[in-house]
């Protein structure tokens, strides 16, 4: 790879993943409505103070870091291992349970008590501006974009490009019923060609539902912004979905904090928590978890099944591709608790037991 065209990737890496690089030109607000506590006076948003935190590193630092370090399995040699599914397959699970589908990443596919919804839909093959260059994924999705059932509802956690992808938005526009995203997300999706109509903004901890699902928005400790010229113009989220008696948390992309520990005394009881596990790093500390901090706000939550995401599926850190697994398996291990690990394309379903394998055991 040349010079130029390893500045470029980086580039894209930068502006899709972490948004690092602060820039003095801010891009206005797009499409608030109401004043929200998280709303500073610049008309940027924030996060909510935390004596823990521990600062990013230096623009150059990151820079240099990306151009000349040289990253050691990040990249899996053999194939990630996909569970293909199908309509006729989706069809045929239990419409009186609640299901999860792992797509990659943080995508999702959920099947609510016989309605299906998405979470964070990334179907494109690199999570970038363009499609030409930065992070590529390491496997194809278990079915395609073609392949989905009519969507009841699509849940978004924030707007950097591994969660928010225009070409799934453009394919799925029409096809989704309803969309529930933070503040300022609206006006990304509408210029996306989606019906503002469709779109609810939420902010943190205001609550909705939709064909008999409830929904809230809880806080996160992280950031936006799809440019170098836009972070912190629309806001960030966790989410606590509610079908039936059974409550699904995702915790989108978050540094730990004692919101955790808030959320889950606020919600009292949640059934399964997806939680962020990847993409963490020394040099941005307080925007990823590391392994440890993800088994310890999982704690937080109280929840009662730990699922891993933001995985396996991406390039987007130096650690190896492994690593975030095998540490919070071994954890889990160790002191007993209740892991799902789940293949691309597996199915879980919330509430049944399931053996976990540690299905990335003998893979290079």
């Amino acid at each position: 790879m040349t010079l130029f065209s390893r500045v470029l990737a980086l580039a894209c890496l930068l502006a899709v993943s972490f948004g690092l690089v602060a820039c003095s030109v801010r891009a206005g607000n797009p499409g608030v409505g109401p004043r929200s506590a998280q709303l500073g006076d610049d008309g940027l948003f924030r996060n909510v103070a935390d004596p823990s935190d521990r600062p990013t590193a230096g623009t150059w630092a990151i820079w240099s870091r990306l151009l000349f370090e040289t990253k050691e399995g990040a990249v899996p040699v053999d194939a990630i291992p996909v569970r293909r599914i199908d309509r006729a397959m989706l069809d045929a699970l239990d419409p009186n349970a609640n299901h999860i589908v792992r797509l990659g990443h943080s995508s999702h596919l959920l099947k609510l008590r016989g309605q299906y919804w998405l979470i964070d839909p990334v179907f494109s093959d690199r999570v970038s501006p363009v499609q030409w260059a930065g992070p590529k994924r390491f496997h194809a999705p278990p079915l395609s974009l073609q392949e989905l059932p009519p969507i009841t509802g699509l849940i978004l956690s924030h707007d950097h490009y591994d969660h928010l992808d225009e070409g799934t938005i453009a394919y799925l526009r029409e096809r989704v019923q309803r969309y529930f995203v933070p503040l300022g997300l609206r006006a990304r999706l509408q210029d996306m060609g989606v019906d503002p109509k469709r779109v609810e903004e939420l902010d943190w901890w205001q609550g909705s539902s939709h064909a008999g699902v409830q929904l809230t928005a809880a806080p996160a400790h992280h950031f936006s912004g799809r440019t170098l010229f836009d972070r912190n113009s629309t806001l960030w989220a966790s989410w606590l979905i509610q079908s039936g008696d059974e409550r699904i948390f995702y915790s989108g992309d978050s540094g730990y904090f004692a919101g955790f520990k808030t959320i889950g005394e606020r919600f009292n009881r949640i059934d399964i928590a997806l939680m962020e596990n990847g993409a963490y790093d020394n040099y941005w500390p307080s925007v990823h978890m590391s392994p440890e901090e993800t088994v310890q706000a999982f704690k937080d939550l109280g929840a009662r099944q730990l699922y891993l995401v933001h995985n396996s599926t991406f390039n987007l850190a130096f650690h190896t591709w492994q690593d975030p697994l095998n540490r919070v398996a071994d954890i889990a291990e160790r002191e007993g608790l209740p892991l799902a690990t789940p293949e691309i394309g597996e199915v879980l379903t919330v509430g049944q037991p399931r053996q976990n394998q540690r299905w990335w055991k003998d893979l290079r």
